[in-house]
């Protein structure tokens, strides 16, 4: 951990599921209707005290414990749809603001209130979510967007509440984002990565590994 905090920014809401719904894609049920939670709740290994996916194949997990995303992203949505996109309607566990989650560092460190949490990987969208938000091509506007937020694991589970402040304890200096690893990754950030996990600086998440042979064949590595 960094000795010196960096700026950070504040938690707007902290979601969880609202209730399960069946899906009309095919998939099952999905716990996606998450709602804002009053009061504290706890963070732990899996996610929010309370909280559940409906497709643990695909979501969940220590790796993807905890999904934020950014008011700053949301306004752009909004603007975009002409709509509100309250905290929960993406799915996400904390609505942000005033720290990045789509520019996160991979690696970086939150403290939120009790919790320390980790950066790991970017959303990727699916069917589900774009049944949720019956938008026309959604999961391809938002991937053409690349406003997609962040994965965290808990590496200390506490408790917190909207309120509370996000204070940046650890940035890594490879300054590869998720966004930029959703959107534009490179062989090098691909040989970056593996290097920094090697040398025991990060713990990469399974969705690097998946996504890893694709890029290294299409730069021809």
């Amino acid at each position: 951990m960094s000795e010196t905090a960096h700026p950070g920014g504040s938690v707007l809401a902290i979601c969880r599921v609202h209730q399960i719904a069946a899906t009309k894609t095919g998939f099952g049920v999905t716990a996606i209707d998450k709602r804002p939670v009053a009061g504290p709740v706890s963070l732990r290994r899996y996610g929010v005290f309370g909280d559940l996916q409906g497709d643990s194949e695909h979501h969940g997990g220590p790796d993807q414990a905890v999904y934020a995303y950014s008011q700053e992203d949301a306004d752009f949505w909004e603007a975009e749809l002409g709509r509100p996109i309250p905290p929960g309607l993406f799915g996400e566990n904390l609505r942000t603001q005033g720290v990045a989650t789509t520019d996160a560092v991979i690696g970086t460190r939150w403290r939120v209130g009790a919790a320390l949490l980790e950066v790991t990987s970017p959303r990727v969208p699916c069917a589900t979510f774009g049944e949720r938000m019956a938008e026309p091509h959604w999961v391809k506007r938002f991937t053409q967007a690349g406003r997609v937020g962040t994965y965290l694991r808990v590496l200390e589970r506490g408790k917190a509440q909207a309120g509370d402040a996000i204070v940046v304890e650890h940035l890594p200096s490879h300054g590869i984002t998720v966004g930029k690893f959703f959107s534009d990754p490179t062989a090098a950030d691909v040989q970056r990565l593996q290097a920094l996990e090697e040398s025991g600086e990060l713990t990469l998440s399974q969705h690097f590994y998946t996504r890893f042979p694709k890029i290294l064949a299409k730069s021809g590595s």
